[in-house]
């Protein structure tokens, strides 16, 4: 049987709020004159959801079609940046995915935009480790249907969602997955099947709900 992990990108493989945040006030000062700032502690809150949400939160006070238009500028301000400031990895990420993909199909599963799970596997030096990934960005779907689409296309008999906040406990459960909650990421889940405080404790997790 070919078993698989998907795990979601923010809060759960990496954190790259300070540098995403850094980017976006810049952003959002040099191409507006609203005054705007917002902090790590804020990005971290928006980090999971679409695009088209964020901007919602972050910019009410502007008509629909000009908050998505800046918030575009601040996705592409952000790639620039990113690729220059590394972001930040959890104790023991690496040794513990080359253990699972000995083991297990990997891949990434986001609601972010095309081209940020493409950063993050060319930026954190383990890259080669995941077979797929899938994005809102790419597909239009939201993340319970990129699940479902990943499993399927790659033909995995059965695999868990790991993942950091509520949301991502619902797009498990809609795509049928059992979810690891990632306990030291952004969120606080109370549904999920295990949780998981450190990130070499998935290991552990992976044997139990997968064998």
């Amino acid at each position: 049987m070919k078993k698989g992990i998907l795990f979601d990108l923010d809060g759960t493989l990496w954190d790259s709020s300070a540098n995403v945040i850094e980017a976006w006030n810049k952003c959002i000062a040099d191409n507006t004159d609203l005054g705007l700032t917002f902090t790590q502690a804020d990005m971290r809150g928006f980090m999971g959801k679409t695009l088209e949400d964020i901007a919602d939160l972050m910019f009410p006070m502007l008509p629909r079609e000009e908050r998505i238009a800046l918030i575009r500028k601040c996705t592409d301000a952000e790639h620039d940046y990113l690729r220059t400031h590394p972001s930040d990895y959890f104790p023991s990420e690496r040794e513990t995915l080359e253990k699972l993909s000995e083991r297990y199909f990997l891949a990434v599963v986001s609601n972010c935009q095309d081209g940020y799970i493409q950063l993050f596997l060319d930026q954190c030096g383990f890259g080669s480790l995941f077979s797929d990934f899938e994005c809102a960005g790419r597909t239009g779907l939201d993340k319970g249907d990129n699940i479902k689409l990943v499993a399927q296309r790659n033909g995995l008999d059965s695999c868990i969602y790991v993942g950091d906040t509520v949301l991502d406990g619902e797009a498990a459960r809609k795509a049928g997955a059992p979810f690891v909650h990632a306990g030291y990421g952004f969120g606080s889940p109370d549904d999920f099947d295990l949780r998981i405080n450190t990130f070499s404790e998935l290991a552990a997790a992976a044997e139990k709900l997968l064998g």
